[in-house]
C-alpha cells in the first residue's frame, strides 16, 4: 500500500499531461476595497495557458457584486451566491463550473501575489506534481501576529502527524490541482474547514503535495481578516474526522 502523502502517480516519472486552460476560483465575501485590485493583477500575469477566471461572490452585502459587475468580461465571470455560505461552498460552486485541466485558488484579499503564479505552475507543467501548495513559511512574508503564526503551525503539524506528511503550511490559500486529482473528491466543508478537508482527502488518496515559496502580505482583523480561533478548532476537527473516515 502506498503510504499517505506519496502518490505513485506523483513521483515526477510520468510525463506532463497536455494542460491547456488554467481555471483561477476567487471566493469574495465583502471585500470591495479590493476585489478591483486582485482582478487588475491577476490581469497582468503571463503564463503559457489559457486563464479562465471565476469569482464566486459568496453573498457579499458590502457592495462588491457592484464593483463586480463593472469589472465582468470575457476574462472573467461572475456567480453570485444569493446569501453567504462561506469560503467552502464558494470554492465548491467554482470548481464545479470550471473548464480547466488546473484548478488555482485565489483568493481576493491582497494576502496572495498573483505574480507567484509561475513558481506554482512550474512542478505541475515539468511533471513532478499534481497537487501544488505555495508556503507563507517559505517565501517573502509580512511578519504575522503570534497567534496566527503558532495557530498555522499548530494546525500543519496536526495534519503532519495524522497524516504521516511534511507540510510547512497547510492553511495556504494557493493551492493548485490537476483536475484529476479533484475528479472524484466531494467538498463537503462549507467554511474555512475546506482548506483541511481537501488536504486530508488528497494525501488520504496517495497524492504528495509539492511546495513551493510564495509571498504574503498578511491582513489584520481591524483589516478585514476572517480566520479565528473557532476556524482552528474545526479545522482539527476536520483533520481528525477525516483520517478516522474509512472512505474519502
Amino acid at each position: 500500500m502506498t503510504p499517505p502523502g506519496r502518490g505513485a502517480a506523483d513521483n515526477g516519472r510520468e510525463p506532463p499531461a497536455q494542460y491547456r486552460v488554467l481555471s483561477v476560483i476567487v471566493p469574495v465575501y465583502n471585500e470591495r476595497n479590493t476585489v478591483a485590485e486582485i482582478l487588475r493583477r491577476i490581469r497582468g500575469v503571463e503564463v503559457a495557458l489559457q486563464v479562465e477566471v471565476i469569482v464566486v461572490d459568496d453573498g457579499s452585502t458590502d457592495g462588491t457584486g457592484k464593483v463586480l459587475s463593472a469589472l465582468e468580461d470575457s476574462t472573467v465571470r461572475v456567480i453570485t451566491h444569493p446569501s453567504n455560505q462561506g469560503k467552502g461552498a464558494a470554492v465548491r460552486t467554482g470548481i464545479g463550473s470550471a473548464r480547466g485541466e488546473l484548478v488555482l485558488i485565489q483568493d481576493a484579499d491582497l494576502e496572495y501575489d498573483p505574480d507567484d503564479w509561475p513558481r506554482l505552475l512550474d512542478p505541475v507543467m515539468k511533471g513532478k506534481a499534481r497537487v501544488v501548495y505555495g508556503s507563507r513559511f517559505r517565501g517573502e512574508r509580512r511578519a504575522m501576529r503570534p497567534g496566527q503564526w503558532l495557530g498555522n503551525r499548530l494546525l500543519t503539524l496536526t495534519a503532519n502527524v495524522l497524516y504521516r506528511s511534511t507540510l510547512s503550511d497547510m492553511e495556504t490559500c494557493y493551492k493548485l490541482f490537476d483536475r484529476r486529482v479533484l475528479d472524484g473528491i466531494t467538498i463537503e466543508s462549507d467554511g474555512f474547514d475546506f482548506e483541511p478537508e481537501i488536504t486530508a482527502k488528497v494525501l488520504r488518496r496517495g497524492h504528495h503535495i509539492y511546495e513551493v515559496p510564495v509571498s504574503y502580505t498578511g491582513r489584520d482583523p481591524s483589516e478585514g481578516a476572517k480566520f479565528d480561533w473557532h476556524d482552528g478548532v474545526r479545522a482539527i476537527s476536520t483533520l481528525i474526522r477525516y483520517r478516522l473516515t474509512r472512505h474519502v
